[in-house]
């Protein structure tokens, strides 16, 4: 150990530096979610399409997802505060060329998918270095309070982003969502300067083919079925989607081949739990980022609400999420992960198919704070367990690759939830429109489907909250699968007994490292 590249062991304060990270974590966290409500004024402000505006959304979650395997490796190499901090910035400056750009050259919604895709790569610079940092800085039997804080702000920031984009909205316009960032960037630069330790650092090669592969494989994928509906599903639909598909299985086999140091480390996936919560934590990822798209287009264009409005639909789920994390984190480290983690995502769940079978012109406001109160019950005790037991066994030297691809399944679940999310809308839309046109209007509710127009006659109110009621179905199906994966998870190795837990440990797993990590907590 060299002091000019790792702090002292007595010099590490795992609690500060985390509350430090935890700020630029939630604010870019909060960008995945916060666009949601200002959709339709992006639409209207920018006189683009429903196609269109989603794209700022599914940029963002693309340009997000493909780096996070690599990017957790440079953390390794460079040390998880450098690659944060840069990440900060690029993220910072990226938010600003958002909010400006209606004012800059060019199309104002090019300039904005753009500028979200700079900022996406800011993200995934970021987040598995908060990972990294929890991994390497807390004792393995006191990680579960850390991951709960690390999990509950991930779910909290997925619930209030809406709150906060609808109030700024509301009251400075759609370009603050983006501006607010620049003033929270620099004082999340400052504190995590200040707090956040300088940590070993590790030499790595990195595996540039599969760089290639994955960011090919995703990026057709989610072209082709986000742009599904505005090409009819012709030929160069299916043939990007095929190509995205075929990209991504070369990518697993090449990762399965290289014998050097593969972006994806297959034998992570020996330990089961590391397994399920991946899988797991990709469904939760869809499902959510998917919801919330419908649900405000509903309080929006059918029940006239403003955009904070709309927003304050979803405060049950952001208290109760933010009241039961601290009871989520105490359970974490004591009891089985599955008695949490299944019972929270079955309500998250519920809440889902709540709105699905709920929304109605006419139905009463108050009833629709319903689903939002049941997902907040199940919210709190489904993030923080899953990653929590995705990471409580990784040995040191995989921190960052090991938060990498945690963090990179999550967002894949996300940005092909909002492109899956995307095609089923439109499409929706357009059938339900057209079936509500007189006769002789053929081909109209497509064109609806895919106008710029957020504004709805009253004769049309009934299609258009079919369409989104059947939009529902989907991530409330497809979060169900995050409960079926939690039902197999094993026993917790520190619930076994250390002697067990040696014995159980998965391949390359270095227990003597783990325990030499947790003596900088004496």
């Amino acid at each position: 150990m060299t002091p000019a590249r790792e702090t002292h062991p007595q010099e590490i304060r795992p609690w500060p530096a985390l509350w430090a990270l935890v700020i630029g974590f939630f604010m870019i966290l909060i960008d995945t979610t916060i666009v949601s409500v200002a959709n339709p004024s992006i639409q209207a402000g920018l006189s683009t399409t429903t196609d269109n505006v989603i794209w700022v959304t599914s940029a963002y979650l693309l340009t997000y997802a493909v780096p996070l395997l690599v990017t957790g490796r440079l953390g390794d190499r460079f040390g998880p505060k450098n690659i944060y901090l840069i990440g900060l910035v690029v993220f910072t400056l990226a938010s600003l060329w958002c909010g400006l750009s209606d004012l800059l050259p060019g199309s104002g919604i090019a300039n904005l998918i753009i500028a979200r895709a700079v900022q996406g790569l800011g993200a995934a610079l970021m987040t598995p270095q908060t990972m990294a940092v929890i991994t390497r800085t807390f004792a393995p039997e006191k990680r579960g309070g850390a991951m709960a804080l690390w999990g509950a702000t991930a779910g909290f920031a997925t619930l209030v982003g809406p709150v906060l984009g609808g109030l700024l909205v509301d009251t400075l316009g759609w370009e603050w969502i983006f501006f607010i960032n620049v003033p929270v960037g620099v004082v999340a630069f400052v504190m995590a300067a200040a707090l956040v330790p300088r940590l070993e650092t590790h030499s790595h090669t990195f595996d540039w083919l599969g760089v290639l592969l994955s960011a090919a494989g995703m990026f057709f994928l989610v072209f082709g079925l986000q742009e599904s509906n505005t090409y009819d599903w012709n030929g160069w639909v299916w043939a990007s989607v095929v190509a995205g598909v075929a990209f991504l299985v070369l990518f697993v086999i090449w990762q399965a081949l290289n014998k050097k140091e593969p972006l994806l480390p297959l034998g992570l996936f020996k330990d089961r739990n590391f397994s399920l919560a991946n899988a797991a934590i990709s469904a939760v990822g869809f499902s959510i980022t998917a919801m919330f798209i419908p649900v405000v287009y509903f309080f929006q264009a059918v029940r006239g609400m403003t955009p904070l409005e709309s927003a304050l639909m979803g405060t049950p789920s952001a208290v109760l999420t933010m009241v039961l994390a601290p009871v989520a984190g105490r359970l974490t480290d004591r009891v089985h992960p599955r008695y949490l983690v299944v019972p929270g995502v079955v309500l998250v769940g519920a809440g889902m198919w709540l709105y699905s079978v709920m929304i109605s012109p006419i139905i009463a406001w108050p009833l629709l704070l319903i689903p939002s109160f049941v997902m907040g019950l199940g919210s709190a005790f489904m993030w923080g367990p899953t990653a929590t037991t995705a990471n409580r066994n990784l040995p040191l030297r995989a921190a960052g690759a090991g938060s990498g691809v945690f963090n990179t399944t999550r967002q894949v679940g996300a940005v092909i939830g909002s492109a899956a999310l995307a095609a089923l809308m439109t499409g929706r839309i357009s059938a339900e429109i057209q079936a509500a046109l007189p006769p002789g209007s053929k081909g109209a509710g497509g064109q609806l489907g895919k106008s710029n127009s957020t504004v709805l006659p009253p004769f049309l109110h009934d299609a258009f909250t079919h369409a989104m009621s059947q939009t529902l179905v989907l991530p409330a199906s497809v979060v169900l699968v995050a409960a079926v994966c939690a039902l197999f998870f094993a026993t917790p190795h520190h619930l076994r007994g250390q002697d067990d837990a040696s014995a159980q440990a998965p391949a390359g797993h270095d227990t003597g490292r783990a325990e030499r990590g947790s003596s900088v907590h004496g």
